[in-house]
C-alpha cells in the first residue's frame, strides 16, 4: 500500500525512472515515509535477531558457502571464455575441463615458483624481526623509549628468565594452524572445483530452471534481467581487475627488481593479490614491501624507496586508472566498502575480504530491481558513478 501511495505520488509530480536524479528522489520520499510511520520496537528487535541469525549462518556454514560464492564469481570471469571455445566448435563440457586444467595448471606452477623464496623469507622471520627491531629504533621518539626497550630486552635475556622456557616450548602457530585447516581447505577446494566446472559446462541451465519456477511472466522478465545484468556487470568488472592488478604487480614487481630487491615475481604476485581488496590489501602490501626492504638493505633511507615505488604506482591505479577503465560497474562508496570488507574478513577471513566488493555489487544489482530497496542502492553507490538501476523496472 505505501509503495503504491509513493508511486501515484511521484508519477502525479512527474518523476521517471529513466533518469537518476529522479531515481534518487523516489528513494528519498521513499525513506520519508519510512520515517513518518510509528517507531515499533518489537519489529526493530526481530530484525536485528534476524540479521544476526544470517550472519551467524554465513559464518557457521562458511566451508560450504565459501565454495559456493567463489565458484560463482568465478563462473562469471570464466565463462566467456567458455562460450568463445563454443563458438569454435568445441563442446562447452570439453571446454570447461580444458579451462579448470589450465587454471590449476597455472595455479600450481605459481605455487612451485613462488614456494622457495616464501620459505626463505618464512625461516628469517625470527631474526629478521630482531634487525628489523635494532634498525628502526633511530625512529625512536625518545631516548627513554629506547632504554626502556633495551631493559626488557636485557631482562628477557636473563638466564634465569622462567617466561623464556615457557615461549620455546609453544607450538608454531602457522605449523598449528596448517594441520587445523588443511582438511577443510582440501575439501572446500574439491567442492569449488566440482561446482565450477558444472556451472561452466551447464551455462544458463540453472538460472532458466530457476526461472520456471517463477509464477507470473513479470518476475520472469525480472529474473532474467537481473540475471543478464549480474553477468555481464560482474563478468566485466572481474576481469578488468584481474588484469588491472595483473599488470600493476607486474609494473611493481619489474620496478623494484630493477632497483635491486630480491625476489621480484613474489612481491609482484603479492602485489597483484592483495589489490583484490581494496583500500586494506595496499596498505598489507606497503607494510610488507617496507619490512622486505629495511632487512634487505642496510641504508633506511634507501629501502623506504621500495614502499614508496608501491605507493605511486597504487595511487596511479586506484585514482586514476582503475575508475576510468571500470566506469560504474560495481561502483561502492569507500565507507561502504571499508564496511563489507571488515564484515567479510570476520565472516570468512581473507577469502571473505577478496569476495566482499563484488558481493556487495551483486546485492545492488538486484536492490536496483526492487522498489523498497532503492534507498540501499542510493547507500551503497558511489556518487561519481550512474545509478545502475536508472533503467530498471518499478
Amino acid at each position: 500500500m505505501e509503495s503504491t501511495a509513493v508511486e501515484a505520488k511521484l508519477t502525479h509530480e512527474g518523476y521517471d525512472d529513466s533518469e537518476p536524479e529522479q531515481v534518487t528522489a523516489r528513494a528519498r520520499l521513499r525513506i520519508a515515509e519510512l520515517l513518518e510511520r510509528p517507531f515499533d520496537i518489537r519489529s526493530l528487535a526481530l530484525t536485528g535477531l534476524f540479521i544476526l541469525a544470517v550472519f551467524y549462518t554465513i559464518y557457521y556454514l562458511r566451508s560450504v558457502l565459501l565454495p559456493i560464492v567463489l565458484a560463482l564469481l568465478l563462473s562469471y570471469l570464466l565463462r566467456p571464455i567458455v562460450r568463445g571455445l563454443a563458438r569454435i566448435k568445441i563442446p562447452t563440457l570439453l571446454g570447461a575441463a580444458l579451462i579448470l586444467i589450465t587454471l590449476l595448471a597455472a595455479i600450481t606452477l605459481e605455487i612451485s615458483a613462488l614456494a622457495t623464496p616464501a620459505a626463505g623469507w618464512l625461516a628469517k622471520a625470527p631474526d629478521g624481526l630482531r634487525e628489523l627491531e635494532y634498525k628502526l629504533l633511530p625512529m625512536k621518539r625518545s631516548m627513554a623509549e629506547v632504554a626502556k626497550a633495551s631493559g626488557e630486552i636485557e631482562k628477557i635475556a636473563t638466564p634465569d628468565s622462567g617466561s623464556k622456557m615457557a615461549v620455546e616450548v609453544k607450538r608454531h602457530p602457522i605449523t598449528e594452524t596448517l594441520y587445523v585447516r588443511t582438511p577443510e581447505f582440501v575439501t572446500s577446494s574439491v567442492l569449488l572445483l566440482i561446482l565450477l566446472y558444472f556451472l561452466l559446462a551447464y551455462d544458463g541451465v540453472f538460472i532458466g530452471k530457476l526461472i520456471k519456477l517463477l509464477p507470473t511472466l513479470s518476475d520472469k522478465k525480472r529474473a532474467v534481467s537481473i540475471a543478464q545484468e549480474i553477468e555481464s556487470q560482474v563478468s566485466r568488472y572481474l576481469f578488468t581487475v584481474t588484469i588491472i592488478n595483473c599488470c600493476l604487480g607486474l609494473a611493481v614487481g619489474t620496478t623494484v627488481g630493477l632497483l635491486g630487491l630480491r625476489n621480484p615475481v613474489m612481491w609482484g604476485a603479492l602485489v597483484a593479490i592483495l589489490n583484490f581488496v581494496p583500500y586494506l590489501g595496499a596498505l598489507t602490501g606497503i607494510i610488507c614491501m617496507t619490512i622486505g626492504a629495511v632487512l634487505s638493505f642496510d641504508s633506511l633511507g634507501y629501502a623506504l624507496i621500495f614502499p614508496a615505488v608501491y605507493l605511486a604506482f597504487g595511487t596511479l591505479e586506484g585514482n586514476f586508472i582503475t575508475p576510468k577503465i571500470t566506469g560504474s560497474r560495481i561502483s561502492i562508496n569507500a565507507l561502504a566498502a571499508i564496511l563489507a570488507l571488515l564484515i567479510g574478513g570476520k565472516l570468512w577471513g581473507i577469502a571473505g575480504m577478496i569476495l566482499a566488493v563484488p558481493s556487495i555489487g551483486i546485492l545492488k544489482i538486484i536492490f536496483s530491481y526492487v522498489p523498497s530497496f532503492k534507498p540501499f542502492v542510493i547507500l551503497l553507490g558511489d556518487e561519481s558513478e550512474g545509478d545502475l538501476g536508472k533503467n530498471k523496472p518499478g
